[in-house]
């Protein structure tokens, strides 16, 4: 039997997945195989590591800090999430990722980005942290009109949630057998068309097929909620979700708020620990 870990995206509501993401590494939960989108990636690529407490840590750290995350960063850089300080100065001497553990670790690590040119999803494993890893996490994660498309790997990406926001089809069709999937939305919830689109169309004037895919995310983005709810009657999926919507934004620099969704995604866990660990076995 092979166990995937899937992990949505949601900016800041990645934090709810932190805290579960946490519980796990505390109670030695292991998969073989994860896949981390926009922020399922940013901060998931830490249980790989085995880095417990890591993603609150630098969150709660730096959310004041402009070079982190600020309209004067979108201003001069073009990322409201600055690229150098959240995907190098950081990891690299501030809070250190642990490249050693990542790469020596078994889990398949992948991440989801979105190709500007056709819209369609890429996914890439990232089995080792070099630059080029480091980008493909910030890709996953740069969010549109917020954020310059990342270009690695031969391609130019954007946000994974854009085109594939809860890839369990990837994990199935990988022969994943048992698959925990980690929602940033509660069960009842439903998304909406985009309501800025025009703004959208101005910033991505370049990229026609991007904008399709944007137009249409709604749609993909509630049919892939129906499989995995499909999927978990079949046996083949578990969900870990807040019961009710977070209490946070998609960008948020109050460390206490930051800290409160940590610890519904803890409690969270904590609460369907001992079904998880049965459905596991």
């Amino acid at each position: 039997m092979k166990k995937g870990l899937v992990l949505e995206g949601g900016a800041m509501r990645g934090l709810f997945t932190a805290g579960v993401l946490d519980v796990l590494m505390e109670n030695k939960i292991e998969f073989d195989s994860c896949i981390g989108v926009s922020a399922g990636a940013a901060f998931g690529c830490n249980f790989k590591s085995g880095q417990i407490g890591r993603a609150i840590r630098y969150n709660t750290r730096f959310c004041k800090d402009k070079r982190y995350c600020s309209v004067r960063s979108l201003i001069k850089t073009g990322d409201i999430f600055g690229a150098e300080f959240c995907y190098h100065t950081i990891p690299e001497k501030l809070d250190k990722f642990d490249i050693e553990a990542y790469d020596n670790s078994d889990i398949e690590f992948y991440v989801v980005c979105t190709d500007v040119y056709t819209g369609k999803p890429v996914y890439h494993l990232c089995d080792k942290v070099d630059n080029d890893a480091y980008e493909w996490f910030r890709a996953s994660a740069s969010m549109p009109m917020v954020s310059k498309p990342v270009k690695v790997g031969g391609m130019t990406l954007l946000d994974g949630g854009m085109s594939d926001s809860i890839p369990l089809e990837f994990m199935v069709n990988k022969g994943l057998d048992k698959n925990l999937v980690i929602l940033t939305q509660p069960r009842v919830y439903t998304k909406e068309k985009a309501s800025a689109m025009g703004l959208m169309k101005l910033s991505l004037r370049k990229y026609p097929n991007m904008i399709k895919c944007i137009a249409n995310r709604h749609e993909m983005y509630n049919k892939q909620r129906e499989y995995v709810f499909e999927k978990e009657q079949s046996g083949e999926a578990f969900i870990i979700c807040p019961e009710e919507k977070l209490p946070i934004g998609r960008i948020e620099h109050d460390e206490a708020v930051l800290r409160k969704v940590y610890e519904i995604g803890r409690k969270t866990a904590e609460k369907n620990l001992d079904r998880l660990i049965a459905y596991l076995k």
